[in-house]
């Protein structure tokens, strides 16, 4: 009888595309990620459908896209959408998560696991992550996953020792299920890092992997303002980068980025090390939510549809299905994940919706998979973008302006060609066909009006240079400072609606935050 295979899904937060030394990267070190490439698929256009957190993890987890599932933001998700982890369950695979899923509104939420090791950012001394700390004498550290607030974008050392930092946690809990599972049922285990999500801080050694001096600078140019927008701006602002540029910094920034994503690789090593001679009945799936700006275009971030926020890693290793050492640069999608496992696990009707496909599909030429998309907000906010592996368009509502790139001949997208005579068949047909897609279900027209962009005033950024910053304390943090006695007493800033990252609209902005 057909042995079902087992499906491991490793997955980061905000890692970008380029950070994978056997996919081009001459710095990072990555042997874990570069053995994948090796003996898997990679898909080199892989593309988030929302460059932000939750809506990126909704659309990943449903398989349907923003403009679908209705979540498009930092935002609650639909409570009654099934997750592709209830269909593996239900189909007889023993399913387990382990560490960041960003579910909202309710952390602790299921949505399909038989069992989670929970733990989020921000979650107090609730999550499991939190008592691990508590019984290891560790609870005297406020923010064990790094100072945020005004050093949320400052490189940082980890107050944690390396083994009890949260990237070991992840994959000691993780080599617990592999070893402690049902053998009689095929299992899927979701190993979710929370790194190299801000802030980059990691423990030592580790920490000192990567030099200030070793690092390039990032991709700025004369011009690249023009290629930045409205939720560009919204993000240095509010992440404390809109003051000056400081070169030495933002390469000592690239350097932790980089020793957060190696730390990830040497603990991803010990889980696939775990799976022994059922390596090959394994479906292994790297990827990530997002990327990140780090300094590109003179900004941090996600919330951007340029490749470095918006394109992440996609590496598949599973022998039966995706050939080793192979490269696929069809455009792909954290839509496609949904189809790919249920597929892979035999369920009946893995596809959900038209947009997503089984990634052995795309890979093997099956389909007619030619672009994806990505959306981030809506309304008088909305960021849209088209991509095929030759072209990219994008339309930011809040600055109603239009951005082209030529990928084969501009691959760093420096140059926006909307404009190019020259360019306007293919620009035409790719705007028409986002057009088309996004008036899908806009029933109040939101995003489309008889056939166009619907029309806004648009948005700037306060010119007080702290309106809108963000602050992102850890509970209790009032109560350490009034521990300090009367001599220090001092009422920590609380944001209003004029100094926080909440900005609010009519049509339905929703509050920002990570």
């Amino acid at each position: 009888m057909n042995k079902r295979p087992n499906i491991l899904f490793l997955f980061t937060d905000q890692q970008r595309f380029d950070t994978i030394a056997a996919l081009g990267n001459p710095i990072i070190k990555t042997p874990t990620m570069d053995r994948l490439v090796r003996e898997g698929t990679t898909f080199t256009r892989a593309y988030t459908p929302s460059p932000v957190c939750v809506s990126a993890r909704c659309s990943l987890v449903t398989g349907l896209p923003p403009h679908q599932n209705g979540c498009w933001d930092n935002m609650n998700m639909r409570q009654d959408l099934p997750s592709f982890m209830d269909k593996l369950t239900a189909t007889g695979y023993q399913t387990h998560g382990v560490g960041k899923m960003h579910f909202t509104p309710t952390a602790s939420r299921m949505w399909g696991f038989e069992s989670r090791n929970i733990s989020e950012e921000g979650a107090g001394k609730d999550d499991s992550f939190c008592e691990f700390l508590v019984k290891n004498d560790y609870s005297h550290v406020h923010a064990p996953h790094g100072v945020r607030s005004e050093y949320y974008y400052i490189p940082q050392p980890s107050q944690l020792p390396a083994h009890l930092h949260h990237t070991a946690w992840t994959a000691d809990r993780s080599i617990d299920f592999i070893n402690q599972r049902d053998t009689t049922k095929p299992f899927f285990l979701w190993s979710s890092f929370i790194k190299p999500h801000p802030p980059f801080e990691s423990p030592t050694p580790w920490s000192m992997l990567y030099r200030t001096s070793e690092m390039p600078e990032p991709n700025r140019f004369e011009g690249m303002e023009d290629l930045q927008t409205y939720w560009n701006h919204a993000q240095n602002r509010y992440k404390y980068k809109d003051g000056g540029y400081d070169a030495q910094l933002m390469r000592t920034m690239k350097a932790a980025y980089y020793s957060c994503i190696s730390f990830i690789d040497y603990q991803m090593g010990r889980i696939i090390e775990t799976l022994g001679d059922e390596i090959d009945n394994t479906l292994i799936l790297l990827s990530a939510d997002h990327g990140e700006l780090l300094g590109d275009y003179g900004s941090v971030g996600k919330r951007c549809m340029l490749d470095a926020a918006n394109r992440v890693p996609m590496i598949v290793r599973y022998p039966k299905n995706f050939k080793a050492g192979t490269r696929c640069n069809v455009p792909v999608s954290l839509v496609d994940v949904y189809p790919t496992f249920l597929s892979t696990a035999e369920c009946d009707n893995p596809v959900i919706c038209n947009e997503g496909a089984p990634l052995n599909h795309i890979a093997d030429g099956k389909t007619d998979r030619d672009a994806t998309f990505s959306q981030f907000q809506t309304g008088s906010y909305g960021l849209y973008m088209i991509t095929t592996e030759s072209h990219k368009y994008i339309y930011s509502v809040a600055d109603k302006r239009e951005l082209f790139f030529d990928l084969q001949n501009d691959p760093k997208e420096t140059r926006n060609l909307a404009t190019d005579p020259s360019q306007q068949a293919v620009f035409e047909n790719l705007k028409q066909r986002l057009i088309q897609r996004m008036s899908e279900g806009d029933d109040q027209n939101l995003i489309v009006t008889n056939g166009q962009w619907t029309a806004y005033e648009g948005h700037n950024m306060p010119d007080d240079p702290n309106a809108g910053l963000l602050y992102q304390d850890p509970q209790g943090t009032q109560e350490l400072v009034d521990a300090l006695g009367p001599d220090y007493a001092h009422t920590i800033t609380k944001p209003g609606k004029e100094s926080s990252a909440m900005i609010r609209t009519s049509d339905r902005h929703q509050p920002l935050s990570q």
